[in-house]
């Protein structure tokens, strides 16, 4: 009789480890089979390219601050007082082979990494898989994205450049907003006043190397842990219940397909690390106060909290002739957490109004709950309104649009344009109800089959909405 595949492997295993009970229960772990998934297993493979290239980086990257002479091969620069820091930074760009392209490649994943965990987590909760028992991994998800900001930030400050040191001005002074502990914070953090103790860099680089790294990995693990131990959720669909899930198993189906992801994803990053150039630090220069000039854009995950310091009114709370808030505490501290206090607080706040205390391992459909999407929708597109917010000044510079008209405007908007994307996505979420039409309809086309002698047929609408897990026309809503 044949061997199924990896049996070889298992009995191997087993004869040295007796682990074969759990490795065989391990390959036959089903995982549901829907594209929306994808986006956490690209997160996880950008993580997985953010260590290969950050080990490479780590290498060659120096994080004194003590300052030298550039004498290297980038004639601009020559002769430039500058850190070693960022002279590194240099050298690894322009002179170590390989160094460029492992540098943006980096960069980029950090990028996708952070994208693909908010695209993830929208996911969840759009779907609704927030709900119990899955609430525990709804928190670990948000605060591997707080750390994701966290390590972006700090690797992005690392080189020393004019545009990271801009934004770590901008950093020193939101930690000196927070009223009683901030200036405390901020020369435990910086080892002093801005720009801080020469060994600045050296506590980026350990938090950046080390200790974020080590906590995203570990959360990581109890992430996949609690997934494995409470099983998968998945859309409802022909035999799927809340007892078991229906899809694909580990081995070999779904192991190869994600293997063939990760390929895809690190290939993706490398194409534009090489292709692609981003943060031309020698461009920049070093950091200089005098320097420093309108139109510098952080990374986009930056973005909302620039936009939110950008909105602000020039308010501040005095008491006693003292500065107890001063503004930079309400765009940069405030709003942020506002955001993550209203985002942790959401299995929560569903449970105390929908009154649902039960375990769900099936999902819902955005359209099955509108009040639940229209907010969510109401509250990503505050968030980002915020964000687009922060490109004021590339506005002003690329078509002239008066910089303080774009400001009234947003201050304006910001609260008008959410309202009205609230009604907006519970009126389409209800007419979908109401008509169990696909969202896509219209546009997407007609679903295809192959046909056995290898031409192609469309789908019947009836059984196109049984494939995508939808009941009959004229049936009952989900």
């Amino acid at each position: 009789m044949t061997p199924e595949p990896g049996e070889p492997t298992i009995d191997w295993v087993d004869e040295r480890l007796g682990a074969s009970p759990g490795i065989r229960r391990l390959l036959r772990y089903v995982f549901p089979e829907h594209w929306t998934f994808m986006f956490g297993e690209i997160a996880l493979y950008a993580f997985v390219v953010l260590i290969g290239t950050g080990v490479f980086l780590a290498l060659f990257f120096q994080t004194s601050t003590a300052e030298t002479t550039y004498l290297g091969a980038y004639a601009p620069l020559h002769g430039e007082t500058m850190s070693l820091a960022y002279e590194s930074t240099l050298n690894l760009s322009l002179n170590v082979p390989a160094g460029l392209l492992m540098r943006q490649t980096h960069h980029w994943a950090a990028l996708i990494f952070i994208a693909a965990i908010v695209v993830h987590l929208m996911r969840v909760f759009f779907t609704a898989a927030f709900r119990k028992p899955r609430d525990v991994n709804w928190v670990i998800g948000l605060t591997m994205l707080v750390l994701a900001l966290l390590e972006g930030f700090a690797g992005y400050s690392m080189p020393d450049d004019l545009l990271s040191g801009m934004g770590l001005a901008i950093a020193y002074s939101v930690a000196m907003s927070i009223p009683l502990v901030g200036a405390n914070l901020a020369f435990l953090v910086w080892g002093g006043e801005f720009p801080g103790s020469n060994d600045f860099v050296s506590r980026l680089f350990i938090a950046h190397v080390f200790v974020i790294p080590a906590l995203l990995g570990l959360l990581i693990a109890a992430h996949l842990a609690i997934i494995m131990r409470q099983h998968h959720s998945q859309f409802r669909g022909p035999g799927r219940t809340e007892r078991n899930v229906v899809g694909a198993p580990m081995w070999p189906g779904y192991a190869l397909r994600s293997l063939g992801l990760l390929a895809a994803v690190a290939a993706v990053l490398f194409l534009l690390g090489g292709l692609v150039q981003i943060n031309p630090i020698w461009q920049w220069g070093p950091y200089e106060v005098y320097n420093g000039t309108n139109g510098a854009q952080p990374d986009w995950y930056l973005g909302w909290l620039i936009g939110a310091l950008r909105m602000m009114p020039p308010w501040e709370i005095h008491f006693w002739g003292d500065t107890w808030v001063p503004n930079p505490f309400f765009g940069g501290v405030l709003f942020p957490g506002i955001v993550f206090a209203i985002l942790y607080a959401i299995p929560w706040l569903d449970r105390r109004f929908t009154r649902d205390r039960r375990r769900h391992d099936l999902l819902e459909r955005p359209r099955d709950n509108p009040t639940r999407t229209a907010l969510g929708v109401a509250l990503f597109t505050w968030v980002a309104f915020v964000f687009g917010a922060g490109a004021t000044d590339r506005v002003l510079i690329r078509f002239g649009f008066p910089y303080e008209s774009q400001i009234q405007f947003a201050r304006v908007a910001t609260f008008l344009v959410p309202l009205i994307a609230f009604f907006v996505a519970r009126k389409v979420c209800r007419d979908l109800q109401r008509s169990e039409a696909h969202p896509l309809r219209g546009w997407s086309g007609r679903r295809l089959r192959r046909t056995p002698d290898g031409g192609f047929e469309p789908v019947e609408p009836d059984e196109e909405r049984t494939l995508a897990g939808e009941p009959p026309a004229g049936g009952p809503t989900v």
